[in-house]
């Protein structure tokens, strides 16, 4: 059997490729121009390469910061033009205002709008051309599911969510129950010919969605083994869940958590700790000072739209399940837990006006770098929670209390990535990107959810 060439950018790749044409483009089209037009402003050469480092330092960093790398709004387009708008406005004002390392401000004032223009343009036609080749259905990852058929639509939505470059074109069910079976959208296929399906749909990837192997045959696995020595990818669907959604699907990990769970050495790593403490303290001071500066505002507002003290104390849970005080901004009305307590929701009706800004914006949150500096947090970890929603959530969700292993933090890969609200869904949800960090913690993860909390208080999505 000959395998069809598939062609797939798996999204580390996208987001590579994404980053080194914006690049690349910007370079071009600016080198271009410069040549054209005879511009001193912005030189390619040998004298001048730190000008161009710089230049791509700045556009990837706020290209990251503008969400241009989101590969779910990279393929549209109406939303990537905003985002290419900031991205330049912001890239190119820093980009002018640094100095030494960037060329002194031309005497024709106009080059800086041709330079301008030029950046603007070239992420334009560059990303065009991205959306109209490499977001089409030719390159999506053909996948074949193997999976119980009551569990199809349910696997199928959580693998096709995140990527909108991942298909899965097919199923093979392995219920033996003909009452499990549920009707899906998703074509089903027999268990005698898996070869035929792969050849004839031009399948790259199988993904086995067997909760300890229920289903998975003699004659099946070896038909999976020939596959796999033929250049079929064949992967664990809890393995594709983290790698795409990047969190852990806890809901599908088995007893045994310490086979998912070979958790970062980062936790232990004394040198990275050593590190992380510094930024943690460094953060702290330029938060406690961005602070003081705005507390006119602050104290403006609360006193006339957030009548009452100004700050509040709670307890939380931090690292090893060890109780703290934790300081914050009071964003709710006076005795907002009359009633008992009761977790926040999207638009609970005890936030007050000024207290929503606060929490939007995530000011709210400044006086916990004091935590920080005391040890009982760190800048980045999970968000901790009160000892009675710990109790009741670790009592229905599995794994719960694992994320107690570090330190809680002032954000986090939950803060950043999860949707708003506190239902058990919504708190397993966050439990996953928890872990996901608790897992892949290192100095680059800690470095995208500082970038990602930028995004977060620029876009105003702050919980």
């Amino acid at each position: 059997m000959t395998q069809k060439s598939n062609i797939h950018f798996d999204i580390s790749e996208r987001k590579i490729l994404l980053r080194i044409l914006d690049i690349t483009s910007v370079l071009s089209l600016l080198y271009l121009v410069g040549l054209v037009f005879n511009f001193d402003y912005f030189k390619i050469n040998g004298d001048h390469w730190v000008w161009s480092i710089v230049l791509g330092l700045y556009l990837t960093v706020f290209a990251t910061i503008f969400e241009l790398y989101n590969l779910q709004k990279a393929s549209k387009f109406e939303v990537v033009v905003q985002n290419i708008i900031l991205t330049s406005s912001v890239t190119v004002l820093f980009y002018l205002l640094t100095p030494f390392f960037t060329p002194t401000l031309p005497e024709n004032r106009l080059q800086i709008v041709y330079f301008y223009l030029s950046v603007n343009l070239a992420l334009f036609v560059w990303r065009y051309a991205y959306i109209t080749l490499i977001s089409a259905p030719r390159f999506n990852k053909r996948v074949l599911l193997l999976a119980n058929g009551k569990d199809v639509d349910l696997i199928v939505e959580s693998l096709q969510k995140s990527d909108p470059n991942y298909r899965v074109v097919g199923f093979i069910n392995t219920s033996s129950n003909s009452k499990n079976v549920i009707v899906s959208d998703i074509p089903e296929f027999g268990v005698e010919d898996v070869a035929g399906v792969v050849q004839t749909h031009s399948i790259s990837e199988i993904v086995v969605g067997l909760p300890q192997g229920e289903g998975m045959t003699v004659f099946l696995n070896n038909q999976l083994i020939s596959l796999l020595e033929r250049g079929v990818y064949v992967r664990e669907y809890t393995q594709v869940y983290e790698e795409i959604n990047r969190r852990v699907p806890v809901q599908h990990v088995e007893k045994h958590f310490y086979r998912y769970f070979p958790f970062s050495r980062s936790n232990q790593n004394k040198l990275y700790l050593f590190f992380h403490r510094m930024l943690d303290l460094l953060f702290s001071l330029i938060g406690l000072v961005f602070g003081l500066i705005i507390f006119p505002i602050i104290l403006f507002g609360n006193l006339f739209a957030n009548r009452g003290p100004l700050f509040y104390t709670q307890t939380r849970i931090g690292k090893n399940g060890t109780p703290f005080k934790i300081f914050k901004l009071r964003s709710m009305v006076v005795d907002a837990e009359r009633d008992g307590a009761k977790f926040a929701e999207k638009k609970d009706v005890r936030i007050t006006k000024f207290g929503r800004f606060l929490r939007r914006t995530r000011i709210d949150e400044i006086p916990q770098f004091i935590n920080v500096i005391k040890g009982d947090m760190s800048v980045i970890g999970p968000r901790p929670e009160r000892p009675v929603f710990v109790k009741e959530l670790s009592e229905k969700i599995p794994f719960y209390e694992i994320r107690h292993l570090v330190k809680p933090g002032v954000t986090g890969w939950a803060q950043v990535n999860a949707k708003y609200g506190m239902t058990e869904e919504d708190a397993l949800e966050k439990l996953q990107y928890d872990l996901y960090y608790i897992k892949h913690r290192s100095l680059f993860l800690d470095i995208s959810i500082v970038i990602k909390t930028l995004s977060t208080i620029i876009f105003f999505r702050g919980q």
